[in-house]
């Protein structure tokens, strides 16, 4: 990637899961949740994983789109394994050295980096948001289809309303309805930015359709890259499809 270095702070990949907790524990207070954060950015990154049905192979991709045309300018994926078994509240382990991977392909840095599950709205207030975010440095976000803690009230039906994602009390994100009449979304602080912008963003990259422009792309890149890898792996040895081969 151009620019200064991608990563900010090493990433420990976990011997199990007590030393994954750990590593949770230890790094939350270092996250910044106040922001503000890029109101204007220039360019914003959607971040995804697709696993194969088998569960022992994933693609992470990361599309970045202009932030004014959503158009995508650069895009990257990694495939490869999980890194860590599935554990609820650890997932971020699973596909961040992937997710990583592709980051670290790309030609152009990113001002914001939107991921395709949960930041503070998290057991231990460290989703995936706010783990990249912290590694890289980069502003980042959640956006998850459904939650994964807490309790709300449902939003009116109105594009733009949204309640308070509440979890012991505290509030840890907001959910929001991107278009009238259709499920909302869960938004939540990643790092170095603040919800009132988080929000802002999101609704920003949802102009047509309920979820943002960012996690559409990356969806469609990771699944591509997936079926093309599932493909290979399928084609006998020295016998090349016809349709791909040169």
């Amino acid at each position: 990637m151009t620019g200064s270095p991608l990563r900010q702070a090493a990433y420990r990949r976990p011997a199990d899961v007590a030393e994954a907790l750990r590593i949770q524990e230890e790094l939350h207070p270092r996250v910044d949740l106040v922001g503000p954060g890029p109101t204007a950015p220039a360019t914003v990154a959607g971040l995804d994983v697709a696993y194969a049905e088998s569960g022992d192979r994933l693609a992470a991709a990361v599309t970045v789109l202009d932030a004014a045309t959503l158009a995508v300018v650069d895009e990257a994926v990694h495939v490869g394994r999980p890194a860590f078994d599935y554990v609820p509240g650890l997932f971020a382990f699973r596909e961040l050295p992937a997710l990583l991977a592709a980051l670290e392909r790309l030609t152009v840095r990113p001002d914001l980096l939107v991921c395709d599950g949960h930041g503070l709205a998290h057991p231990r207030r460290f989703g995936l948001a706010c783990h990249i975010g912290l590694v890289t440095g980069l502003p980042a976000i959640g956006v998850g289809k459904t939650p994964l803690v807490g309790v709300w009230d449902e939003p009116a039906p109105q594009r733009g309303a949204w309640t308070p994602l509440r979890d012991g009390g505290e509030v840890v994100g907001r959910v929001l309805r991107t278009q009238d009449g259709v499920k909302p979304v869960f938004v939540s602080v990643g790092h170095r930015m603040s919800l009132d912008n988080a929000v802002d963003r999101v609704l920003a990259l949802t102009p047509r359709y309920r979820l943002p422009e960012t996690t559409r792309t990356a969806d469609h890149l990771c699944r591509r890259a997936l079926a093309d890898a599932n493909r290979q792996a399928a084609t006998p040895a020295g016998n090349d499809d016809p349709a791909t081969s040169a």
